[in-house]
């Protein structure tokens, strides 16, 4: 259990999340053999050896591997991939069910229940940037599932650049977030909530209206 063979067996783990271990490493191993045109083999290591593997590993090379390889993937022909000439791509959240661990539960922490208990499992919270054509996720931030969408969020605008349509839903709204976002050049599609009160500006031919939003907390609100 080299880095690099453990490093394809998490690989493994997230294409077969419904396999065991054993099963996972059994193909796993008949793609490597296959790599080496055959010249050489493995043989299936014991469940311990595999977790012991994965914990000297750690989750930094798998981590660093993503942020090298991941991007878009949609050519010019994709279909739902583009918008006047601009790469669809949308930011959502979600919620991952994690192993009961003490680790786990310590780090990731257990959501609430509606009985006023904890969840039976622990769960991170995800946030991830995909392109809309093709589902490719290129990039993503995983904490503790008391981290709300919004703060993961900010460690993501920077992958966006001109020449993106981000997509995202109202809970991600706030003066802070979209001005950072318009910063990167992508241009932004975001619902909003009926709260808002943008002032209104010109109405265009189209039917639809330019707008003013402002701050409504911090040193520059209302300006």
């Amino acid at each position: 259990m080299t880095a690099r063979v453990t490093a394809y067996f998490s690989i493994g783990m997230a294409l077969n999340s419904e396999g065991s271990y054993e099963d996972v490493f059994e193909q796993l191993t008949d793609g490597l053999s296959w790599s080496s045109g055959w010249a050489q083999s493995w043989s299936p290591p014991t469940k311990s050896a595999i977790f012991q593997a994965r914990s000297r590993l750690g989750h930094e090379p798998v981590r660093e591997l993503f942020r090298r390889v991941a991007r878009p993937l949609a050519d010019a022909d994709t279909p739902g991939s583009w918008l006047a000439g601009r790469r669809l791509v949308a930011l959502d959240g979600t919620c991952l069910d994690l192993p009961d661990t003490p680790a786990n539960a310590e780090h990731f922490g257990r959501p609430g229940s509606s009985r006023g208990e904890k969840s039976a499992f622990p769960q991170a919270r995800l946030v991830a940037l995909a392109e809309c054509g093709t589902h490719a996720v290129f990039d993503a931030a995983i904490g503790p599932c008391r981290t709300s969408e919004r703060e993961l969020t900010h460690d993501l605008f920077d992958t966006l650049e001109p020449g993106m349509l981000l997509l995202a839903d109202r809970g991600l709204y706030g003066f802070d977030m979209w001005t950072r976002a318009t910063a990167t050049g992508a241009d932004l599609l975001w619902r909003v909530k009926s709260t808002l009160s943008p002032r209104h500006l010109e109405t265009l031919d189209d039917g639809s209206w330019l707008a003013q939003i402002i701050p409504t907390s911090g040193k520059n609100r209302q300006q």
